[in-house]
């Protein structure tokens, strides 16, 4: 994990105060697997049931943007872009840690409006910042992902579809809602 990113402390944060049991992945170095070079998950987070996760987080605001009248937000709701490289790396980290290890992005949403947190679960706050924390496994995304950008290798998920699929993290670890004042 990356020390310096905000969307990784407060992910750090939420699973530390709901106890649950994760190991924090140095990614200051790709690994390197039968002469391939393989982008670095950010959690292993061990499941209460017979699932653990291999966790990319993505950290987005939600909604993105902001209008230049008044400061209001604006912009799309749901962002969930990764590149190809984050899919691919992330689907044989899947296959190297094999049964009961289950791929997923974690995308860590900031929240910018107190009048979004309707529509959102869990809400979180650490260091006067509120996030909520949504899960989707990467063989979904694989299989949903459209290109989003060719010159950046970037895909996405169609919101609608994206909402079906993706859960609140805590209803997949699961997990009662917790908070951190």
């Amino acid at each position: 994990m990356l020390r310096h990113n905000q969307y990784e402390l407060a992910f750090e944060e939420y699973v530390r105060a709901a106890c649950i049991p994760y190991v924090a992945v140095d990614e200051t170095r790709r690994s390197l697997l039968a002469n391939s070079s393989l982008k670095s998950m950010d959690f292993i987070v061990y499941g209460a049931g017979e699932e653990n996760l291999l966790i990319d987080i993505k950290g987005r605001q939600f909604p993105t943007g902001t209008s230049p009248d008044e400061g209001k937000t604006s912009g799309h709701k749901w962002v969930n872009w990764a590149t190809n490289d984050d899919v691919l790396s992330l689907l044989q980290w899947e296959q190297v840690f094999g049964e009961n290890f289950i791929a997923c992005f974690v995308f860590a949403y900031e929240v910018l409006d107190r009048r979004w947190y309707g529509e959102l679960n869990d809400l979180f706050l650490f260091q006067n910042r509120t996030y909520a924390f949504y899960l989707i496994p990467v063989r979904d995304y694989y299989v949903q992902m459209k290109r989003l950008s060719e010159s950046w290798d970037t895909y996405s998920v169609p919101a609608k579809v994206y909402r079906e699929l993706a859960v609140p993290f805590r209803q997949k670890a699961h997990l009662e809602p917790v908070s951190a004042e």
